[in-house]
């Protein structure tokens, strides 16, 4: 298997033992990717569990190991109820989930991700789709820009930003790395570093839409768990953790105050385990510094009377 050079498994330790692993169990990773987290996951089951890995990315597939324990579907986990029930799993023992972008799709010059290399604007996670960064900054108008910019890259001056993009395209083609930031040096606020890195994780939200697919998810994983199952998701950035956080919590999206006298009326079977978040620790941050922003969250599956 290939996910020591493919992608580093954030928090593996951590995830494992928060799935609370019952050997003869079903199990869903979501994001497969290199297979670090599905490979833990495997040497906890014995031969009657069951393992069913998702990712969109065809790359991933190179990395599934020979085991017959493992079954591979190669889209979106957005789509997890209806293929957990084609492949005659309506009901696992636990979901994971690792979020953002794995190591593998960063370091490939030719994806798009990352601002280090010059290469043709993609970002799509699913190379199959029609819709890339690049016809994005081609086609979008100046107040989507403007919104995508400010609400996933949460980006300072984003209407200055999307109003430039918008005359410079009048001109001249914004279709490489090298093009987009050239077009923009004369207005990066702060450390260069971090602004593209901003700008760059709105624009790879809204391709992939990654918040979309994730609220898709999470909302079907209290009628996929069985009692006893829990949920692990890990988020790399305060959208995503959001998202999570509230849903764990409250089985909606948005955070609700306490009512004085009756509290909050149990809206999901979802109890959350670890009230702390769980993060890497310094040696792991030291080795792995793209873990530093990673975020564990855990629920369980319980009964209604349980909430009570």
């Amino acid at each position: 298997m290939l996910q020591g050079r493919y992608h580093v498994p954030v928090l593996l330790n951590e995830t494992v033992n928060a799935l609370n692993i019952f050997p003869g169990g079903t199990y869903v990773d979501c994001t497969f990717g290199g297979g670090g987290h599905s490979a833990a996951i495997l040497d906890k089951l014995d031969s009657g569990g069951r393992l069913i890995a998702f990712d969109q990315d065809a790359a991933a597939s190179k990395n599934l190991p020979k085991d017959e324990r493992i079954m591979f579907v190669p889209h979106n986990f957005r789509h997890i109820s209806r293929f957990l029930k084609f492949h005659h799993h309506p009901k696992v023992n636990g979901i994971l989930a690792d979020l953002g972008v794995s190591s593998h799709q960063i370091d490939k010059a030719e994806r798009g991700f990352s601002t280090r290399f010059d290469a043709f604007l993609d970002m799509r996670m699913n190379q199959s789709q029609d819709l890339d960064a690049a016809k994005i900054v081609a086609t979008y108008t100046e107040e989507k820009l403007h919104k995508i910019f400010e609400e996933y890259g949460e980006v300072t001056n984003s209407k200055t930003l999307a109003k430039l993009i918008v005359a410079t395209r009048r001109t001249q083609p914004i279709k490489s790395i090298a093009e987009f930031k050239r077009a923009l040096y004369d207005i990066v606020k702060g450390n260069p570093e971090k602004y593209f890195a901003k700008v760059f994780q709105a624009l790879r939200i809204e391709v992939n839409d990654e918040l979309g697919a994730l609220k898709e998810l999470v909302t079907q994983v209290p009628d996929l768990l069985m009692e006893g199952g829990r949920a692990v998701f890990i988020t790399f950035h305060s959208l995503e953790d959001r998202i999570v956080k509230n849903f764990f919590r409250y089985g909606h999206f948005e955070e609700r105050q306490n009512d004085n006298v009756y509290g909050i009326p149990a809206e999901t079977t979802l109890k959350v385990i670890s009230k702390k978040t769980v993060v890497p620790s310094d040696e792991e941050m030291k080795a792995n510094p793209r873990s530093r922003s990673a975020k564990l969250r855990v629920a369980e599956k319980v009964s209604n009377s349980d909430l009570k």
